[in-house]
């Protein structure tokens, strides 16, 4: 079931640095458009504090039932409406995208990218990505560089869009797990340290673009 106009939706935010993903914010729908939703300005639950929003910013959603089922979808913000009050313009969940289960906080899509690496003592490799997202990659590598939990890496990936752009996005990540696969290679996950919102974004919209194609097929 979709949401209705005045239901509440309880937001968590990607933020740029790993930082108070946790937080829960939560928001009014105000208006429903064709493929937008329109929703006010989400509070921090317990501090009341506003939470600014940028375009860009993926979030993740519930919202209740009537009879008290939580519902979850993925979204990001598609722009801003001045009404009464500023609303926020988000983008309207597929039926088929909103779902009974919790899954990943934030969008994540398979995607085999090259990643250029650099680590701490000035080694440097070129990898393919497993899977990209808001929040973080991960990426196959040879054995051979010790790659292991809690190493901070620098990091080049290239993203190409549907419209045959292409944008080189650095940032600093840490590695939060690694799995040693049967090849000998390395299966490195990482969360993003330091990355700027317009680099991130630049992600956000890559893992959008793959996940509409991916739904079209």
């Amino acid at each position: 079931m979709f949401p209705s106009v005045n239901d509440l939706l309880y937001i968590q935010v990607a933020s740029a640095d790993g930082k108070n993903m946790e937080k829960e914010y939560k928001s009014r729908i105000a208006d429903i458009e064709d493929d937008t939703l329109l929703i006010e300005v989400p509070i921090e639950s317990g501090s009341g504090r506003m939470k600014r929003l940028r375009m860009g910013d993926e979030l993740s959603v519930y919202f209740l039932t009537g009879q008290g089922v939580k519902n979850y979808f993925n979204t990001y913000v598609l722009g801003f409406a001045d009404d009464i009050v500023q609303l926020v313009r988000i983008r309207r969940p597929e039926l088929e995208t909103i779902t009974k289960i919790q899954r990943r906080h934030f969008l994540r899509v398979v995607a085999k990218l090259d990643i250029a690496v650099k680590l701490k003592d000035d080694t440097r490799f070129v990898a393919l990505t497993e899977d990209v997202g808001g929040g973080g990659v991960s990426f196959l590598a040879e054995g051979n560089y010790g790659l292991s939990e809690g190493n901070e890496l620098y990091c080049w990936l290239l993203l190409s869009y549907k419209n045959g752009t292409i944008d080189h996005v650095p940032f600093q990540a840490e590695i939060v797990r690694t799995k040693k696969l049967e090849t000998g290679r390395t299966m490195a996950m990482l969360k993003f340290v330091s990355i700027s919102d317009m680099e991130r974004q630049k992600i956000i919209r890559y893992c959008f673009e793959r996940q509409f194609d991916f739904k079209n097929r």
